[in-house]
């Protein structure tokens, strides 16, 4: 079967999803004109014709729009004869990261290309490929005699922008969707390319933009200074109130959680067995260093405590332009990863009093745009599911199979188990070193997304089986 997907990919889906890196596709997040633009129309539609013409048998494919909603791609194929009666749903995403520069020569976010194995392009692993992967999948499994239940291929345009309206299209789609026992989503990846890597749990997320005024408008530092606070000085101050500056430590305790002590062992156990794998994941500096020695605590920061970033400032101008000016206001946007168990609308709540508490001076606290999206932690994987994951690790990737927490957040994947708590979760993907998804030189490994592909064959057929 695996030549089989091989073939599909080198003939079929590589010229396709070479046609999709091509769509700039930018989340809405990212476009404010996305509507008028049709870039996510255009990558919906470029994927729906590719399905179409594979002429799957009972296949319907639609394109699903709620009003003020980015568009949605909705695939149902029936199960083979003799499947059980669940319903298995794949899911991945269209809409893509904003190019940013500093590609490397030849290499471009809209310009695919292959080198070395790999699809260069935006989107191509983060992760445009996942629809053609599922679809493949089916197809794989229809061509040489295997089963799959009723699956429905989910592909949603928000992803990048936390799918804020995945929440209103499951609503709309629930009675259609069924009694769902599995889900494959197709947005992770692991630490290697040697074997198939599950990932365990995903951190939430907490986004706010946040503005400490001083003034209504720039005064003469020399008049002002000494007289007005610095708006910069009282953000400062008021961060100080989240976060310890020396460690990192989050201190609102609505941002905490206690991490289970499965987790603590599968962060142990990952690098024991692949050292380097979280050490090694990001290129640093010379002379700079991890925020601590030990791999398995690394690990532990990034798939299960919270953390603050600041990810975006205004109200600062550029050093060159800089005058001798007290500023009016400072606005952060602030960016917090939040444990997989923790309640992002809680924890929303209570960065915001934080905030708003007692502000030095009586400075305005002014809030501008916010979300809050769900983390996510497995179920214990069912027996039929591990057999299946034993069965393609030993025939197809030649190592067992290995399960890791991811720091990143897919919304999606807490609301999903929190409607079918009792579904198998297979979250997994092509991602892995030198993807390098949402920065320049984003690419796929293509020898590893057949892999995974094959992967998802084997689990639909178990599936079916059960």
């Amino acid at each position: 079967m695996n030549d089989f997907v091989r073939q599909q990919w080198d003939s079929s889906v590589l010229p396709s999803l070479s046609g999709l890196v091509a769509i700039p596709a930018v989340s809405p997040t990212f476009d404010a004109e996305w509507e008028a633009n049709g870039h996510l129309d255009a990558v919906i539609e470029h994927v729906r014709g590719w399905i179409a013409a594979r002429e799957i048998a009972g296949a319907e494919i639609e394109v699903v729009r709620l009003p003020g909603r980015s568009p949605l791609l909705l695939v149902d194929v029936p199960a083979t004869e003799g499947a059980c009666s669940e319903t298995a749903l794949l899911y991945g995403h269209l809409d893509k990261q904003p190019p940013v520069g500093g590609w490397s020569e030849g290499l471009g976010p809209w310009t695919p290309v292959v080198r070395d194995g790999r699809l260069y392009g935006r989107g191509a692993v983060d992760d445009g490929y996942s629809g053609y992967a599922a679809v493949t999948a089916i197809e794989a499994l229809r061509a040489h005699g295997g089963e799959h239940p009723r699956c429905v291929l989910l592909l949603e345009t928000g992803e990048e922008s936390g799918s804020p309206d995945l929440p209103a299209y499951l609503e709309h789609l629930g009675e259609r969707l069924g009694r769902i026992g599995l889900v494959v989503c197709l947005d992770a990846g692991g630490g290697d390319y040697d074997r198939l890597w599950l990932t365990t749990s995903l951190r939430g997320l907490v986004q706010l933009n946040v503005t400490v005024r001083v003034l209504e408008a720039g005064q003469h530092s020399g008049a002002a200074s000494g007289l007005v606070p610095d708006s910069f000085r009282i953000a400062r101050r008021l961060l100080d109130r989240l976060e310890d500056s020396a460690t990192g430590e989050v201190l609102i305790p609505e941002l905490n959680v206690r991490i289970p002590e499965n987790r603590v062992a599968e962060a142990r156990s990952c690098v024991a067995a692949a050292p380097g794998l979280v050490r090694d994941s990001i290129e640093l500096p010379e002379g700079m260093r991890t925020i601590v020695d030990d791999e398995a605590e690394l690990a532990l920061n990034n798939w299960w405590r919270p953390t603050l970033s600041v990810i975006g400032a205004e109200g600062l101008p550029h050093p060159s332009d800089a005058g001798n000016v007290l500023r009016p206001y400072t606005t952060l946007d602030l960016s917090f990863r939040i444990p997989p168990t923790a309640d992002p609308d809680e924890a929303l709540r209570a960065v915001r009093a934080a905030l708003e508490a007692d502000v030095p001076y009586g400075a305005s606290v002014e809030f501008g745009h916010s979300e809050a999206g769900q983390g996510f932690n497995a179920p214990d994987t069912a027996e039929w599911l591990n057999d299946a994951l034993d069965a393609v690790s030993t025939e197809v990737f030649g190592n067992g199979w290995r399960t890791m927490g991811v720091g990143g957040s897919i919304p999606f994947m807490g609301l999903l188990h929190d409607n079918y708590p009792d579904a198998q979760f297979v979250v997994t993907g092509a991602l892995g070193p030198g993807s390098n998804a949402h920065v320049p030189d984003e690419s796929l490994d293509l020898d590893y997304a057949a892999r995974v592909t094959t992967a998802v064959a084997y689990v639909l057929d178990a599936h079916a089986r059960r």
